[in-house]
């Protein structure tokens, strides 16, 4: 019988396919959004910090407004302030407006990430580690594609605020669209109480501050892992392995593919093959080995593979972290999961912060160091979260 989510589930992964754009879109017009506010590219930057402030503090209260509230709200109030930031970023001349806009965007990735990953879980409960994993395959073809959308911008003479404005016509139709769609119950809110009991899969009721913990944690460590490579790899290219600066840019091309190629794989082996915490375990075990060699051999078709290898069994792990947290606690998905985006959050903003001072306490090699260390600790939770499961379900 054909799931009658479906339908669903495009909107909200067309969502995911433009928030990949909007993750880069900022970085993609610094020179032109320096011109139009009149600030330097360095404050321009700083935009990018303002959509992380705004998901960081916004995660802490939106999946409690999911769970009470429903998925479909959530979502479409996510899609809906897309748009704000889409039209007003191109259209203000205001460096302080566009900060709030940065802000706004911040918020509704949050609504997003704490709408549609309980959603597609509950509206794909049999596929549900293969539904969040493609998530990440549309974040990653939206970036892909966007530099050559605004080359065609460019090579036409087209206004560079097109690169926005297209995105936020199609976040309002997607949002009005989602409005007439069909979504899952929340918590299996058919249920009864006494029914809900009778099928728990539960021996004994899991703990947040045991295995919630453990997979929270997780949250942290996959993000770093991700984010070291996608911060210092050029770096690591060219100071550490000897590449030449062309060469080490083109890294981060095979970090991506690899990053491509691992969820459209996941996507298909998941909840089918193999289980999402045996993956958990094995991708940052493969990444330490990884990262062995390009410690060890510096040739370059080594580094290329180990960098392909890296973008492979690094992506991925925080949609499976997602997954598993829900198998944990079925009530209150979006609450818990939120968690998890938190520590994520916080990976991205300290992950650089820490790197940056071993780099300028010693050198580019112990970016390396810490992120090995990293892929350690990630093995050893994902290895926790296993035994806990055992212990746990029936």
């Amino acid at each position: 019988m054909k799931n009658r989510y479906i339908k669903t589930s495009a909107g909200m992964y067309l969502n995911y396919f433009m928030l990949g754009m909007i993750n880069i879109i900022v970085a993609s017009n610094m020179h032109n959004l320096s011109s139009k506010y009149h600030v330097s590219v360095e404050k321009i930057s700083l935009l990018v910090s303002a959509i992380g402030i705004g998901k960081l503090v916004s995660l802490f209260f939106v999946g409690r407004i999911s769970d009470k509230y429903g998925r479909k709200p959530v979502i479409v109030i996510g899609s809906f302030l897309e748009i704000l930031f889409l039209i007003g970023i191109p259209i203000t001349s205001s460096y302080t407006l566009a900060f709030i806009f940065a802000i706004v965007a911040g918020i509704a990735n949050s609504l997003l990430d704490s709408g549609t990953y309980p959603a597609l879980i509950e509206a794909f409960p049999k596929k549900s580690s293969s539904a969040t994993v493609l998530v990440k395959a549309f974040v990653s073809i939206g970036a892909t594609l966007l530099p050559f959308i605004i080359s065609i911008l460019v090579a036409n003479h087209i206004f560079w605020g097109w690169s926005f404005f297209i995105w936020g016509i199609l976040y309002l139709l997607c949002g009005i669209y989602l409005i007439f769609m069909p979504f899952p119950s929340a918590n299996g809110g058919g249920q009864s109480q006494e029914s809900q009991e009778e099928s728990s899969p539960f021996k004994v009721e899991p703990k947040l501050w045991r295995e919630g913990l453990a997979i929270i944690l997780i949250g942290f460590t996959c993000t770093a892992l991700f984010v070291v490579w996608q911060t210092w790899l050029p770096e690591l290219g060219s100071k550490f392995i000897g590449l030449g600066e062309n060469n080490a840019i083109q890294l981060l091309s095979y970090f991506s593919i690899g990053a491509l190629v691992s969820v459209l794989i996941l996507a298909a082996i998941l909840d089918k093959f193999v289980k999402p915490v045996t993956i958990m375990i094995l991708y940052p075990a493969i990444a330490f080995l990884s990262m062995l060699g390009l410690f060890t051999i510096k040739t370059y078709s080594v580094v290329l593979i180990c960098t392909f290898i890296l973008g492979l069994s690094t992506a991925g792990i925080f949609q499976l972290a997602l997954s598993v947290m829900t198998q944990f606690f079925v009530k209150n998905k979006a609450t818990t999961t939120s968690y998890v985006n938190i520590a994520s959050s916080l990976a991205f903003i300290f992950v650089p912060m820490i790197t940056s001072y071993l780099v300028g306490a010693v050198n580019i090699t112990m970016t390396l160091v810490f992120d090995m260390v990293i892929a350690v600790i990630s093995v050893l939770l994902a290895i926790f979260v296993l035994y806990r499961g055992r212990k746990v379900f029936k």
